[in-house]
């Protein structure tokens, strides 16, 4: 396991079942964990293995296999535990291993009868009203796509807003590090755990780049 402290941001490098139990309650939890719709074999030869473009115009970075299974039961009553309140997107891939809630959260992205989804689903476990955030593909695309599930930072600042003012947010499903990014937007602290280390190593660097961005505005 490899621990990196950057500011107010601890990221984890391992798998999330080992270091969950280890973490003390945090005030919420917003992740994006694996759906398990095997992304990586339904885009097989669809690009050039180089940095090119799929079938529908995603940058095609490499074959993985991270996407190929969703969560286990516990790896979800670990992320009930963990915190206060949690928004898990894909949630509509895990209604059975969830409980049912009173709120949705839904990402719009603009666009009609588009060959991707129109919009995503994050289960909430807030009692409050469903809620729906307009965000375009294009405006996505403005943040750069260094992971093939990715979503916009605005989102996740968007996210963080929803879940009842957290002052410390757990990812442990951080990807490339946008809730990472988002937390240091907005001055919260944040832990982060990712088991890939190509992708461990762009959130170190896009978490340090929005520190960087923070003070220089400051």
């Amino acid at each position: 396991m490899r621990i990196e402290t950057i500011g107010n941001a601890t990221l984890y490098l391992g798998d999330c079942r080992d270091i969950l139990p280890t973490l003390p309650k945090v005030d919420a939890v917003i992740t994006d964990p694996p759906y398990g719709i095997e992304y990586g074999k339904l885009m097989k030869g669809k690009g050039d293995g180089k940095g090119g473009l799929d079938r529908n115009r995603w940058k095609h970075y490499e074959d993985f296999d991270w996407d190929d299974q969703r969560p286990e039961q516990e790896v979800f009553d670990l992320l009930l535990a963990a915190a206060k309140s949690q928004i898990i997107w894909g949630g509509n891939y895990f209604t059975d291993l969830l409980p049912p809630t009173m709120q949705w959260l839904v990402w719009d992205k603009g666009q009609r009868d588009f060959s991707l989804a129109d919009c995503e689903f994050a289960w909430s476990s807030q009692r409050r009203a469903a809620r729906i955030f307009t965000y375009t593909r294009p405006q996505a695309l403005q943040d750069g796509r260094e992971h093939p599930t990715q979503k916009p930072i605005a989102l996740m600042e968007w996210c963080i807003k929803q879940a009842g003012d957290p002052q410390t947010i757990l990812d442990p499903f951080m990807g490339s590090g946008t809730t990472g990014v988002a937390c240091m937007n907005l001055g919260r602290a944040f832990i982060g755990i990712e088991r890939e280390p190509k992708y461990f190593d762009i959130a170190c660097r896009r978490i340090e780049d929005a520190q960087r961005q923070g003070r220089l505005i400051a």
